[in-house]
């Protein structure tokens, strides 16, 4: 149990797909260097769940990966719904919409959602506010095809104004006003933290919102507790609970951000009041 929550170690989704980054084309991954990495840390969950995923050839069998990431991405979205993080990224989003407006922005404004997924997020937002007719573009990037592809067919069925693109959020062609993002940075560590943060220093970029896990000691208990409930693979589970133990605190967040955009005003806000188990997620 206790070797499934070093935060030195990487998340099993991390490792089990690999791009090139480049051309983002799909790379294979040979299984024995993905068991290898959770060999070092003793980690019994993480390999009981990577020698699960099916193999061809001594490669990660691509298809069964996209699977089990879809699988992963439907279930995450469930626990967002019962987190209402929909409303929590709009209780936010509002008011930096008025005041980017106040402040005299007349053009449209893009919101750009990083690591996207499935969509959940900027669907969410497309189908419950009145974004599209505010002047408002929803947009969610993700590198990896399958979720995008996934996205794309859930906002389709729905008919909602919104896209998903498979890319680099902050290339020029997709820089936008806004960027947030949900249970991502917490997978830069040390200085990755920082040039991720530095990608934000784009002259179109008036604000970023980026929503992880709110560290404290029981958080990995109270993220096992719903994980067992809702999610039903060896892979979510572990890096449901993993995720928490590597969310940067307050303090390592506001200092690289106050480093790497010093133009930017860093703080974090927790948005539900009380007790640390009602605050599951914090904001930069």
């Amino acid at each position: 149990m206790f070797a499934s929550l070093i935060p030195d170690q990487p998340e099993i989704t991390d490792l089990i797909i690999n791009q090139d980054p480049a051309t983002l084309d799909r790379l294979p991954v040979r299984k024995h260097a993905v068991l290898a990495v959770f060999s070092k840390f003793q980690n019994q969950k993480a390999l009981a769940a990577v020698r699960a995923i099916p193999e061809r050839d001594g490669f990660l069998d691509p298809l069964a990966v996209d699977r089990l990431l879809l699988t992963i991405h439907w279930e995450m979205q469930r626990l967002a719904e019962e987190f209402f993080h929909g409303h929590r990224v709009r209780q936010l989003l509002d008011p930096l919409i008025s005041t980017l407006r106040a402040e005299g922005f007349r053009g449209p404004i893009r919101i750009v959602d990083v690591g996207s997924g499935i969509g959940y997020v900027i669907r969410w937002l497309a189908a419950r506010t009145s974004l599209a007719a505010q002047g408002v573009e929803l947009v969610g990037m993700d590198l990896n095809s399958t979720l995008v592809r996934e996205a794309s067919r859930l906002a389709a069925a729905e008919s909602l104004s919104c896209r998903f693109m498979q890319g680099d959020a902050f290339s020029r062609e997709a820089s936008a006003q806004i960027y947030l993002s949900t249970g991502v940075i917490h997978h830069f560590r040390g200085n990755a933290l920082g040039d991720l943060l530095r990608r934000h220093n784009l002259p179109e970029t008036h604000a970023f919102v980026h929503y992880d896990f709110h560290p404290w000691l029981l958080a990995p208990l109270g993220s096992w507790f719903f994980h067992i409930l809702r999610m039903r693979t060896a892979v979510a589970r572990h890096d449901g609970v993993l995720s928490t133990a590597r969310a940067h605190t307050a303090d390592v967040l506001t200092c690289a951000a106050r480093a790497a955009l010093p133009d930017f005003s860093s703080g974090i806000t927790a948005q539900i009041s009380g007790v640390p188990p009602c605050r599951a997620f914090f904001t930069l």
